[in-house]
Order: C-alpha cells, then structure tokens, then sequence
C-alpha cells in the first residue's frame, strides 16, 4: 500500500500550431488506503489525470510519487498499479480463469498450478469461481466487471485505478456493483482512484471526493462537506441532485430582491456586505410548502413514492422543489413556499466564489475548522489556494 501525491503537475498536447493545457499545475495528495473519486463533467480532466497516475500519459512537468518514491519517469508495468477500464478491456479468445491470471503470467515467475491457485481464491473471493470456463462472450456485463476486477485484484499492486467501471451496466446493478466494490476496497485496504462523471455515484463511494471543471480540481473534500460546504457556485450545483436552484438577486439593505417577487429579509447581513448584487441558491430539499411566503408557479409535478419533484417558475427562472408525497399541485397553480435562511448560499456573480453556504459557523472542509484547511484562503480568481482543495486539471 501506499498513498499518491501529484505534485504541480502538468500534461500539454500537441494540437497543430498551438500546444493544449490538459492538466495545469495539479497538487493533490490522496491517502494510504483511501477511496478518492475524481468527479465531473465530460472535459473535466479525471480520465487524463488518472492516465498521468497510470504511466500511461507522460506528464509534461511536475512529479508523481507513490509514497516516498517519485515515480514520475516509469513506465506503466513499472508503477505497481492495476487499472480497470470502462470497456473491460477483457481477452475475447481467453476464458475467465485465463484473463485472470494473464497479468500473473507476464509478470512474475510463479508457477502454473501457483497462478491457478490464486486465480481460484479471487474468483471465490467476486463469486464467479463457476465462471472461470466461459469466454467473455457468454458473459452478462456484471459478469465481465467482475472478471476485470478480479484480473486486477490479483496482482496485489500498491493502488487500483479505476475509469468509470460501472457506466456500462444497467441502474440496479451499477447499485450493487458500487456496494461490492467499496466492501471489497475495505477488505483490501488498498489506494484506490476511481473516475466518474455521476456525482450520486462519487458521493456514495468515495472516502472523500475530488470534484472538477473547466480544467481546475475545484475542492477535495467528504461527500458531506462538499455538499454542505461548496467552495464556489460550480460544485454548489454540481454535487446534488436535483441540482440547487441559483437565481440573480440585488441588494436592498437587508434584503435579496429577486426574480417574481422574490424578497427576502436577513439577520445576519455580515455575507452581503460591500454587494450590490448576489447569486442566490437554495436546495429543491429545503424548500417546504408554507401558507406564507415564495409566489411560485407549478408547471410539472413528478411522483416518486416516497416525495415529489415539484417543477416551478419564480418569475422568468425555473424552480425545483422536494416536496411531501401527499402534496399534489396541479399545473398552473400557484403555491407559496419557505425556506430557513440558515440553508441560504450565496455566491459572488462574478468569480462564484461561495460567500455563505449551509456549513458557516459550522466547520469547514473535513469538517475542520476553516482555518485549519484553508477553506477560505482564495488567489484572485476565486480559486481555492490550499493543497486540499485546489489544483487544475483538464482532460
């Protein structure tokens, strides 16, 4: 075991007469033994940054070290990982128990019936020791996950690597195959990067998250802290779903003034200062039905059993609230609603930058005090400064 750290990394590309910036200047240090998942948006940089930990992309300058060794300069089969691809990437004329243990047969001198031994137990280990005769082909997708892991597990490495290996499975079995993995991560106890672009699935799995865009690592923290917490309008309405609801409003004194009527009086007015105008965000799960409040209009009511996804207009902006399952507007009328403004955020409307957010007074990333994580130290452009949340990378 061992745990990664980039240092100021950075990868180009060459693209004609200009050169592409696929990752800037990345810090990131992901524990001994840790489940981080690397989360975002198509273009975001995960896969790239996951290939420059792999060996498999050469990275332009910066360091990568595995523990105390820099492994920078080595080669893939050198950096003691075992990578699990989106495709499987599984031996179409080899059978289970072969793709297995081909990895083993590369790269060590074990013997046959040494190799088949540790074939079994792993097979034993994902259930599919009846399989271990069958061709890809007779495989169904959980199946052939299964072999891909197992082709992994058994080589012991320092880290796993993971890119998006549950995206080609159906819902219910991606649920099950997101129990099995991190049941399976815990009993081995090894680093594990994992890649995706489903933030429930980033916030179920990972030990801590690391969320990404437009070529910057965000913030880097618990599901929960990023969730309540935010650096910046960005993760705010990334992580979550349905996703917050983020409206322009001014300032009138100790008031936000917004679209349809929207007016909202505050106590604490020590986040607005020196603002003439905000982005406003409230989550569809801290909105409730009031007799008293928020004019909105019901354009679509979605029933979920258990609540509903009420679909509203504040004027000229579109609202989504989660509401009882009881409740049921029709569309086109008009309900009021509520909301504590300890469950306000507030964002700058120009750099995004988050001013308050559910968690102030609360503690902040990991939840450490601000000062002990740099929550709130900011550069210029509104970007998180501290190792723990700011990096940049693209894909």
């Amino acid at each position: 075991m061992s745990g990664i750290t980039l240092e100021t990394v950075r990868k180009e590309f060459d693209a004609g007469d200009e050169q592409i910036v696929a990752v800037e200047d990345i810090d990131l240090e992901i524990r001994d033994g840790e489940f981080l998942v690397l989360v975002g948006p198509s273009g975001c940089g995960k896969t790239t940054t996951l290939r420059c930990v792999a060996g498999l992309e050469d990275v332009t300058s910066g360091h990568i070290r595995f523990g105390d060794d820099d492994v920078t300069d080595l080669r893939a089969r050198e950096r003691d990982v075992a990578m699990v691809f989106q495709n499987y990437a599984l031996y179409p004329h080899m059978n289970v128990k072969q793709n297995i243990g081909f990895g083993l047969k590369l790269s060590t001198q074990l013997s046959s019936a040494e190799i088949d031994s540790r074939v079994q137990d792993v097979a034993e280990m994902l259930g599919i020791e009846d399989l271990l005769g069958q061709k890809p082909k007779e495989l169904s997708g959980g199946q052939q996950q299964r072999v891909a892991l197992g082709r992994a597990i058994i080589r012991d490495p320092a880290a796993f690597l993971m890119d998006e290996p549950l995206s080609n499975l159906d819902a219910k079995l991606r649920s099950q195959m997101r129990t099995e993995l991190q049941t399976l991560q815990h009993e081995l106890d090894v680093t594990t990067v994992y890649v995706t672009h489903d933030q429930t699935e980033a916030m179920a799995m990972g030990d801590r998250i690391a969320v990404m865009n437009d070529g910057r690592l965000q913030q880097v923290g618990t599901a929960e802290a990023v969730y309540r917490s935010p650096v910046n309008e960005f993760v705010a309405d990334f992580i979550g779903s349905p996703s917050i609801n983020v409206f322009d409003v001014r300032v009138d004194g100790d008031r936000l003034v917004g679209p349809g009527g929207f007016d909202y009086p505050l106590s604490d007015t020590a986040p607005i200062e020196g603002y003439d105008r905000l982005r406003a965000g409230i989550r569809p799960e801290d909105i409730d039905l009031a007799a008293d409040g928020i004019a909105i209009e019901t354009q679509v009511l979605e029933p979920m059993g258990n609540e509903n996804f009420l679909y509203a207009t504040l004027g000229d902006r579109e609202i989504t609230a989660r509401i009882d399952a009881t409740a049921r507007p029709q569309p086109g009328d008009v309900v009021t609603v509520d909301f504590a403004e300890s469950s306000l955020y507030l964002f700058d409307p120009d750099t995004g930058e988050s001013l308050k957010t559910k968690t102030d007074g609360e503690g902040g990333s990991d939840g450490l005090p601000p000062s002990a994580t740099g929550a709130t130290d900011r550069d210029t452009t509104g970007t998180a400064t501290q190792d723990e949340q700011v990096g940049e990378v693209t894909e």
